[in-house]
């Protein structure tokens, strides 16, 4: 399988500084850099920094960590999708979630019925727009006549989902080309993996073996003790250490513990909100030799 890691913008990596962020990674050879829906925050947009960095580089790859679905209309998000495949090919890595981190923003993100149901026939939607050019559909929730988006790339960019809970899995395996999970521990993460190959193969699919990964964050001089209070009120069982990095050995050593579990894509993200120049040449220095 194919390891490789890329750096997530934070929370804290706003408009001015996101070019030299891209151009940094671009010439330091990173894979791929990662946006966030963030919206109460100074992050970028995730669909205006993918293509802000995708019009800076050549190499780089571009990535949402996670966007979210349930709320937007999936034809536009399929024109969105198609537009940055086909100025950038292969380099766009589209994420999808259920619903936003921060609990407050996710009245911006309205749905008529029940969440999980209109996201599972958004990515129904959303997939077929993506592979034809005209679509009749007729849902619950939507209902067009032929949506076409113009032009499409020859295979569209594949499509990953986010989630730690057995409903996500199982959605993950019924709709999703690959995983990206987070604040979830390395045997954690391989449950969810045996959890997602069990869910697609009962629905006649496959998941790709090397389409696992993982959102984690590091707190290089140790985790705070805020964070590892927020921790434990949400994840009470579970060590904060086996979420969060508080070093650079700890982060490597849940790397490890991430790949026994079948996972290979990481998203490192500096748990300060900003990925400053110390954290960059560190990452380099770290994990560019991890990738093969």
């Amino acid at each position: 399988m194919k390891i490789r890691f890329g750096v997530g913008t934070g929370s804290d990596t706003g408009p001015e500084e996101l070019p030299a962020l891209v151009d940094r990674l671009e010439a330091a050879g990173v894979d791929s850099l990662w946006f966030s829906e963030l919206v109460h925050s100074p992050a970028v947009d995730p669909f205006v920094g993918m293509a802000v960095a995708l019009a800076r580089t050549q190499r780089l790859k571009v990535g949402t960590s996670v966007a979210i679905l349930p709320g937007r209309h999936p034809v536009l998000v399929a024109k969105q999708l198609a537009s940055l495949a086909l100025l950038a090919p292969k380099r766009v890595l589209p994420v999808f979630g259920l619903k936003p981190a921060q609990p407050n923003e996710l009245d911006l993100f309205p749905v008529t019925g029940r969440r999980g149901s209109v996201f599972d026939e958004s990515l129904e939607l959303l997939r077929a727009v993506l592979r034809a050019d005209e679509v009749d559909f007729d849902g619950e929730h939507f209902s067009v006549r032929g949506a076409g988006i113009g032009k499409r790339p020859a295979r569209p960019p594949d499509i990953w989902l986010g989630g730690r809970a057995p409903a996500a899995f199982r959605r993950i395996g019924r709709y999703g080309d690959g995983w990206l999970g987070s604040f979830l521990a390395p045997a954690e993460a391989a449950a969810g993996v045996a959890a997602i190959n069990t869910a697609a193969a009962a629905a006649g699919r496959e998941i790709e073996a090397d389409h696992f990964g993982i959102t984690l964050l590091i707190a290089e001089d140790g985790i705070p003790d805020r964070l590892a209070a927020q921790l434990r009120q949400q994840r009470p069982e579970t060590d904060p250490a086996d979420l969060v990095a508080g070093s650079w050995p700890d982060l490597h050593r849940l790397i490890d513990g991430y790949l026994a579990a079948g996972l290979s894509k990481f998203v490192v993200v500096p748990a300060g909100g900003a990925a400053s120049n110390g954290f960059l040449d560190r990452f380099a220095t770290e994990l560019l030799p991890r990738e093969n």
